[in-house]
C-alpha cells in the first residue's frame, strides 16, 4: 500500500479559526485582573474557544512568560494552541511548550468563532442569502478573483438558544429574543428589538458596525470588544434606534436619526 494512502487517517493542509490573544504588557497581574474583569460577567462566553497567544505587540526588549499567560487563559476556559511571534521573539516564545503558528491577519485580534453545527441548521431553516456579485476568471489566468461574501437575511424572529452566523453582513427582520445570538464577520442590521446578543466583525474587522431599531441587548460586541448589561446603557440609547461602532478600541453607541 502506498505510504500516501491509508484507510485509517489522512494528513491535509488546512487552516483553523482561532481567537488571537494579543499581549500588550508583561505585567501578569494586570493581565489577570483585566481578564477577570472582562469575562466574569459572561463566564461561558469564551468557554472552550481555541486561542493563539500573539506576542508581536510587545516591545523589543520585553519578554513574557508564555506558560503563565497560557495558564491565565485556561482560568477563563480558553484553550491555547500556539504562539504568534516576531522572528526575534521565537527563541524564547516556545518556552511554554506551545508551537509557533503563522497568523493570516485581518485588522486586529479575532473574536468569537463560527457557530456550531446545530446553529448552522437553524440558519439554513430560517435564513436566505441575497445574491452575491458575480466574479469571473479568464481561462489560464494566474490570479484569483475573490467573490464578495454574501449577505444573510433572516426574516423570522429568533428564539432563545438559536444562533445565526454570517460570513458577510447579516440582516435580521425579526425580534432577537433573550438568549438568542446573531454573529457576523461584517455588519449587523436588526430591524426589530435586539434583546439577545449581537457580535459583528468577529474575525477582527474593527470597521464593522451594528445597526438596531430597538436596543435592549444582553451583549453587543465588535471585533471582540464587548459590553454586557452589567454595565447599564445610557438612557438616550436604551430602547432606541442606534448604531454601534468602534473608536480607539471603545464601543460607541450613537442614536440614529431616522426622520
Amino acid at each position: 500500500m502506498s505510504l500516501n494512502k491509508t484507510p485509517f487517517f489522512e494528513l491535509r493542509s488546512g487552516s483553523v479559526d482561532a481567537l488571537q490573544f494579543v499581549v500588550k504588557t508583561t505585567d501578569l497581574d494586570a493581565l489577570k485582573n483585566e481578564l477577570t474583569r472582562r469575562f466574569e460577567a459572561t463566564p461561558e462566553f469564551f468557554s472552550g474557544e481555541v486561542v493563539t497567544i500573539d506576542l508581536r505587540r510587545l516591545g523589543e526588549n520585553e519578554r513574557a512568560s508564555v506558560a503563565d499567560i497560557a495558564q491565565l487563559l485556561g482560568s477563563v476556559r480558553m484553550r491555547p494552541i500556539g504562539v504568534v511571534a516576531a522572528e526575534a521573539q521565537r527563541a524564547w516564545a516556545t518556552d511554554g511548550g506551545l508551537p509557533i503558528v503563522e497568523a493570516r491577519d485581518r485588522r486586529g485580534a479575532g473574536s468569537k468563532s463560527e457557530a456550531s453545527a446545530s446553529a448552522a441548521d437553524t440558519a439554513a431553516a430560517q435564513a436566505q442569502p441575497a445574491p452575491a456579485a458575480a466574479s469571473t476568471v479568464e481561462p489560464n489566468a494566474s490570479a484569483r478573483v475573490a467573490v464578495p461574501p454574501q449577505t444573510l437575511i433572516v426574516d423570522k424572529p429568533l428564539r432563545s438558544g438559536q444562533q445565526i452566523y454570517a460570513k458577510g453582513d447579516l440582516v435580521v427582520l425579526g425580534l432577537v429574543s433573550y438568549g438568542a445570538e446573531v454573529i457576523a464577520e461584517g455588519n449587523i442590521h436588526i430591524y426589530a428589538p435586539l434583546r439577545g446578543r449581537a457580535l459583528a466583525g468577529v474575525h477582527g474587522n474593527h470597521d464593522a458596525r451594528i445597526f438596531c431599531t430597538c436596543l435592549e441587548p444582553e451583549l453587543i460586541s465588535i471585533a471582540g470588544i464587548y459590553r454586557t448589561t452589567e454595565n447599564p446603557l445610557p438612557a438616550d440609547v436604551i430602547g432606541k434606534s442606534v448604531q454601534i461602532r468602534l473608536s480607539d478600541e471603545k464601543l460607541m453607541i450613537e442614536p440614529l436619526r431616522l426622520t
